[in-house]
């Protein structure tokens, strides 16, 4: 005869193997939680509060280097290796979580311009003012964290007629772009370039490939022009014209078409590739010139470097900054970088000196257990759900400045705000439709040359 009974076990009423922590079962029916609402915004309040508590983003600075660090580059295939390149034409490889050199590369008689890695990660490419294209080998991943104090020697040089301002390897070809005077498409195996590109005389200033659609590159010249050409058309597409200079480009990896170019007038656009008449976002926040800008893994986020002596993280779409960084003794930023995993901004700047920094100031770093993992999304999430509410908006948006930034920025303020109003009493006292409402998206694009 069967006799069944009601059994129990005991490690369904425990979590996380820890007697003390028992189950907290709770009935979600609002009618029994008539003040949710209220003790939800506290605690998004408070979180607000604590993220300012425990902001603290600055990891460390790596020095080494002799003179002011001028271009990055990071591995495709390591997330610990960094290369980094100076005015003097020096190039180091650092490893990121020891902070120490592994590798030294005499470099360039100039400065080093560029740095790109291969897809492969076992060799990059470095250009410079000497009007040469040098190819070097990475040390393999064994003895990467072992410190080298002898210099490398490229695996083979190319010579230029002018020289070189900006370099990028191919996402998936071993194949890699140059801008100078010109834009050249070199492979490794020949001593001359198999395409060449130019659309005016001046100055190509950055060139990068697209990561979604590898045969398609963007670039930026002195002329104020963003121009992009397609590989297997071996033509140029389309240029755009601005008002003022832009200095690097970057393109969304998660978004074919989209890119964002940062301008010597202070501001970032992004834009369509094939809706160039008007920019899709414009990011503002800088107070000098934007030198260098790099594209979160995830695409949702970019992180800018300016002359201004701050770093800033951007929102793909957002039209301010969500984070400020900067330190008193870090000086004017070259090129900046987001790590492969999305979590640190590394950053060079005139100093000599790279910096480590956390891409969420307030994050926790090391091993989190489930339950704390879980506060933390919670918390997340009821701040986003009360982030447009007065208080938390103030509190979030908060951050602090050094006073020649503050300053700046309430001056650029003034001068837009001034701007405004004398457009705006043009308009009334001008006969209708004499002066057309411009979007500022299509202010600063002076012409689109198909």
């Amino acid at each position: 005869m069967k006799v069944k009974v009601i059994a129990r076990s005991e490690e369904e009423f425990t979590r996380e193997r820890r007697q003390d922590l028992q189950k907290v079962f709770r009935n979600l029916d609002p009618k029994l939680h008539q003040q949710e609402k209220a003790v939800e915004y506290t605690r998004a309040l408070n979180a607000a509060k604590l993220d300012k508590v425990f902001a603290k983003p600055f990891l460390g600075a790596i020095s080494g280097h002799r003179d002011g660090v001028s271009s990055m580059a990071k591995n495709p295939r390591r997330l610990n290796c960094l290369l980094s390149g100076s005015m003097d034409g020096e190039i180091r490889l650092w490893d990121l979580p020891k902070r120490h050199m592994i590798s030294q590369y005499p470099g360039h008689s100039g400065a080093v311009r560029g740095l790109s890695v291969a897809p492969d990660g076992d060799h990059f490419v470095s250009c410079g003012d000497d009007c040469t294209i040098r190819l070097w080998e990475l040390p393999p991943a064994v003895i990467a964290t072992r410190e080298d104090d002898e210099a490398q020697e490229p695996i083979a040089t190319f010579q230029g007629k002018n020289a070189f301002r900006s370099i990028d390897y191919h996402w998936s070809s071993d194949i890699f772009a140059t801008g100078g005077a010109r834009v050249d498409v070199w492979d490794p195996n020949r001593s001359e370039p198999i395409h060449t590109f130019s659309w005016g005389s001046d100055t190509i200033v950055s060139v990068r490939f697209n990561p979604a659609e590898p045969d398609i590159l963007a670039t930026t010249g002195s002329n104020r022009s963003i121009a992009l050409y397609d590989l297997r058309l071996n033509t140029p597409l389309r240029k755009l014209i601005m008002q003022t200079r832009p200095n690097s480009v970057a393109w969304n990896p998660r978004e074919a078409f989209n890119f964002t170019v940062g301008s010597e007038d202070c501001n970032c656009y992004s834009y369509d590739m094939r809706i160039l008449k008007t920019a899709t976002c414009i990011h503002k926040g800088h107070v000098s010139a934007v030198m260098d800008l790099d594209y979160s893994p995830t695409g949702r986020e970019f992180v800018t470097g300016s002359y201004d002596r701050t770093v800033r993280i951007f929102a793909y779409n957002g039209g301010h900054s969500r984070e400020i960084y900067h330190t008193k003794r870090m000086q004017r930023v070259f090129c900046v970088k987001f790590s492969s995993d999305a979590s640190y901004v590394i950053s060079g700047s005139d100093d000599t000196n790279i910096r480590l920094w956390k891409s969420k100031a307030s994050e926790q770093l090391g091993i989190l257990l489930p339950r704390e993992k879980k506060k933390h999304a919670y918390l997340e999430s009821v701040k986003e759900r009360y982030k447009h509410l007065p208080e938390i908006k103030r509190i979030d948006r908060y951050r602090h400045l050094p006073k020649p930034v503050y300053k700046a920025g309430k001056l650029r303020q003034t001068v837009y705000d001034a701007d405004k109003k004398r457009e705006d009493r043009k308009r009334a006292h001008s006969a209708p439709g004499s002066v057309p409402h411009t979007s500022a998206r299509k202010k600063r694009i002076v012409a689109v040359v198909e």
